[in-house]
């Protein structure tokens, strides 16, 4: 009968409430210009990388394959979030059917775990180039990077899954106000009406496998890249070999740091701004900041985008 009763609520919610980053009017417009801002600058900067490198030839190497796969992934997850985001700062009422917050959370979930394990592939290729040097041309071939890369987008599809599954298989008894911005299963736990601890372990097992695997092999990554980097006696060897894992390793500390806070402690039943603005770091900041990081920070993409424009205004 609690079944039966269970299943009724469930049926019987067809949509959700967002209650957004702010409800004060001022706010909203300036954020909503703000996070256009970001958008566009997150478009136009991960299509640019996308297009350099595959004009190119040149930027036609492993790092690089997986440099042009973490752009097509970062604008897949700010294009999930953001236009809806923007409509909401705008809309008097905030709502989105429960089918599209379904379709939001499985994309932006295969997105954010398709991109740690890209991460985690990209610290792999860096290690191999940094510490073995002289087989790097021989293990990282062509197959292997299309393999590594398609295992990552395998493993985001399944943890994303896993976790839309059991977020959307809890009643929600009708409750249906999300404190947050968009369709999260942290956002959503906090509004079922039945025991969630199933699901938060599934979640937090789901977590371990995608987040604190992946930077466990990067820290290790970083850890071999480190001490071979103190080995080298040239001051322009050591500098150069850092410059090529420091712009990683920015987009590493960014992404993991939010995402662990969010997605590896308790459940507490309660959304506070604090939560809501550590998650705006993971879905909408990096995805913006990872194209001008590499691009600003490597000579290689600015020689790329010099000869492209250059040959345009001929």
């Amino acid at each position: 009968m609690k079944t039966a009763v269970g299943t009724e609520n469930q049926t019987s919610l067809t949509e959700f409430i967002m209650m957004g980053l702010s409800s004060d009017p001022d706010t909203q417009i300036l954020l909503f210009v703000l996070f256009l801002i970001v958008y566009l600058l997150t478009v136009c900067g991960n299509l640019l990388i996308m297009v350099l490198i595959h004009v190119d030839s040149r930027l036609h190497t492993p790092m690089y394959f997986f440099l042009r796969n973490l752009s097509f992934t970062d604008l897949c997850f700010s294009t999930t979030i953001v236009p809806q985001m923007l409509l909401h700062l705008l809309a008097m009422r905030k709502t989105i059917s429960l089918i599209g917050c379904s379709v939001q959370m499985f994309l932006f979930l295969v997105a954010g775990c398709t991109e740690s394990g890209l991460l985690a592939v990209m610290s792999y290729d860096r290690y191999i180039a940094v510490c073995k040097p002289l087989h790097y041309s021989t293990i990282m071939t062509q197959r292997v990077c299309v393999y590594l890369t398609t295992g990552s987008w395998a493993i985001g599809v399944f943890v994303s899954l896993v976790d839309t599954s059991f977020t959307l298989s809890l009643s929600y008894n009708r409750q249906n106000v999300i404190n947050h911005y968009f369709c999260e299963p942290p956002a959503l736990l906090k509004l079922a009406s039945e025991e969630i601890y199933k699901a938060e372990m599934v979640i937090f097992a789901m977590g371990v496998l995608i987040i604190l695997g992946p930077m466990s092999l990067i820290l290790y990554s970083y850890w071999n890249i480190i001490s071979t980097v103190m080995r080298i006696q040239s001051g322009d060897g050591r500098l150069k070999a850092f410059s090529t894992c420091g712009s990683h390793f920015v987009v590493v500390l960014f992404f993991y740091g939010s995402t662990i806070f969010t997605y590896m402690r308790p459940n507490t039943k309660k959304m506070n701004k604090g939560d809501k603005v550590i998650s705006v770091f993971y879905s909408v900041i990096t995805s913006m900041m990872n194209p001008f990081i590499y691009s600003l920070r490597n000579k290689d993409v600015k020689e790329a985008f010099r000869k492209l424009f250059g040959r345009q205004s001929l």
